[in-house]
């Protein structure tokens, strides 16, 4: 027997799978079946079946209290996903964190978001928002304003003409502001933040440049009271993106985005320059 919302064909199927994985986008937590049919908009049977079936094929599991997670089947799937950029920056991500012991990203662009790959971390150090397989808002971190310096400039334009977050009480989003940081990081080839993502926090990032496009970006993250370790620390964050582009060289990069200019100053821009107590606009 049909199920009445089937009646537009596998198609319609198909989305409403999609809608019901995409419930658990962001979600820290564990779902209800009545929980994820209210954040996908469907009816609780319809919902009931679908994650019945995904349960099956291991897409989601059951915990003891009846609530549903993401399982380990799609997770491993997950995986595959820029496993040739991970495999060749990590040694270099290890490397930069043994030098400074500070904390390690690894990004790429998704959409208007940047999309965390890898990370090496001290759980010890500077608590960090970002995870594995989690989505930051571009303007708001160093690695996100690499990444959204390599695009050209009607999708800069439309970025920044967006409602955009403010994750601190520091984050820019004036769009007059980005506009010109986004043109330092276009000139100068590296990102500084200061308290945009978390207050307490730098970051500092660099471009990943695979035959002249910028692929990924990778970056340190690390205590406000040591913004005077930035100069110190930028040849180290630059060395390493150059080491991953070199290794990544006579294999495929993945989808690529828009080039930036290569480094032409070394001086910080105005706009990236901390203010009062390290909270600037950068």
């Amino acid at each position: 027997m049909t199920d009445a919302g089937d009646r537009h064909g596998p198609h319609s199927v198909i989305n409403r799978v999609l809608a019901v994985l995409a419930t658990f986008e962001g979600t820290p937590g564990s779902l209800t079946v009545a929980g994820i049919a209210q954040r996908a908009d469907l009816p609780v049977s319809t919902t009931y079946r679908i994650v019945a079936s995904l349960e099956e094929w291991g897409a989601l599991r059951k915990g003891s209290d009846g609530r549903y997670q993401i399982g380990f089947r799609l997770w491993s799937l997950g995986q595959q996903a820029g496993r040739r950029l991970r495999d060749r920056a990590h040694p270099f991500l290890q490397d930069l964190f043994d030098l400074t012991q500070e904390n390690v990203h690894l990004a790429i662009r998704d959409g208007l978001h940047s999309l965390y790959v890898d990370k090496v971390y001290n759980s010890r150090k500077l608590p960090v928002v970002s995870r594995i397989g989690g989505r930051l808002p571009l303007h708001a971190t160093a690695v996100g304003r690499v990444l959204l310096a390599a695009q050209p400039d009607w999708f800069v334009d439309a970025y920044l003409a967006r409602e955009l977050e403010s994750p601190t009480p520091n984050t820019v989003t004036d769009p007059a502001v980005l506009a010109r940081v986004i043109a330092d990081v276009r000139r100068e080839g590296f990102s500084v933040t200061y308290e945009q993502m978390r207050l307490g926090a730098i970051s500092l990032a660099a471009p990943i440049v695979y035959q002249e496009e910028t692929v990924a970006s990778v970056a340190l993250v690390f205590d406000i009271g040591q913004a005077g370790e930035v100069e110190r620390l930028r040849p180290a964050v630059k060395g390493t993106a150059d080491k991953i582009g070199r290794a990544m060289r006579g294999g495929s990069a993945g989808a690529v985005l828009r080039r930036v200019s290569p480094p032409t100053s070394d001086r910080f821009s105005s706009d990236e320059k901390p203010g009062l107590h390290g909270a600037g606009p950068g």
